[in-house]
């Protein structure tokens, strides 16, 4: 039997077109997660309440995710998502950029054991909602994560999701099995794998590694190859001239939709010059470079062309 594939929620490249043609297209994903939201202004962005609208995430396993530094923002968005009919949240203590994390937002919340402990409390005495967590060892220290491991252990969740590097690594470097060793050992929730899962090998050798691990969640390494998880489902891996045609597939449905929902041209080329950031490998690089430097729309289309 397969370990679930869940898709890692990733700003500005998984919004609800994104999943939704991802799952039609693809498959093979357990649940997909919302790019956070969060609280700017005293709301919420009009941007980040589109993307977890029920009628644009139907048939597909959504679960969204939130960010933030205190009880006042954890109640306010928790509201904000059960209002529009979703029973469960992910709370992201993971994020690595600064932006977020130097305002106690994501990987920096795990530093605020204190925070933790009041919205572990808070998480305890919802029973209208499930909750998960998804968190790095640490911001700073690789040692964060202890104490607030202590907490989440004591609380019902769905499951906590480990991507075993600090904040302050962002991606970069390598991760930290030896930390993760000892999490999964000491975690009584279950427990998913996150962090540079490119490939079928990889999704087997943490199966074989780890027999209790209850799924395993990717990120960019879907991003770099879409149909990773369908493949890895399946058992059958796809040569190039295979996948080619379902990517320009996806490429076309996103560009169909963007087409009527961006205000320019320029607009429909940024969001859809996303879509191949990743795939240099996949592309190769003479083709990436020309996609990737395309000045305009036309331009653009025409490098797509040659792929």
């Amino acid at each position: 039997m397969n370990i679930p594939i869940h898709f890692a929620p990733l700003q500005g490249y998984t919004d609800d077109v994104y999943r939704r043609i991802h799952h039609e297209l693809m498959g093979g994903i357990h649940t997909y997660y919302t790019p956070f939201l969060r609280m700017e202004g005293g709301g919420v962005r009009s941007k980040d309440m589109r993307d977890i609208r029920p009628e644009f995430n139907e048939g597909v396993p959504v679960v969204p995710q939130i960010i933030v530094k205190s009880m006042k923002e954890f109640e306010f968005l928790t509201k904000i998502v059960e209002e529009k009919g979703y029973n469960r949240v992910d709370i992201n203590m993971g994020c690595p950029f600064p932006l977020q994390a130097k305002h106690g937002r994501g990987s920096g919340l795990l530093a605020h054991v204190d925070i933790v402990e009041e919205i572990a409390k808070a998480i305890a005495s919802k029973c209208e909602l499930k909750f998960s967590v998804k968190m790095r060892l640490g911001w700073e220290n690789v040692d964060e994560w202890r104490p607030v491991l202590d907490i989440l252990n004591e609380i019902p969740l769905e499951q906590i999701t480990l991507h075993p590097r600090i904040g302050t690594q962002q991606y970069k470097g390598t991760v930290n099995m030896e930390a993760f060793d000892e999490f999964y050992a000491l975690c009584k929730h279950p427990i998913i794998y996150n962090g540079d899962v490119t490939s079928i090998k990889d999704i087997q050798n943490l199966e074989e590694k780890y027999p209790k691990l209850a799924g395993i969640m990717i990120g960019r390494g879907l991003l770099t190859r879409p149909s990773l998880a369908s493949e890895y489902v399946t058992g059958v891996e796809l040569s190039w001239e295979k996948r080619r045609p379902v990517l320009l597939d996806f490429h076309d449905r996103l560009k169909a939709h963007y087409e009527t929902t961006a205000n320019s041209e320029a607009q429909v080329h940024s969001r859809l010059r996303l879509f191949w950031e990743y795939m240099e490998e996949e592309l190769g690089k003479k083709v990436y470079k020309k996609i990737m430097k395309a000045g305009n729309l036309k331009n653009y289309l025409n490098a797509v062309r040659e792929i």
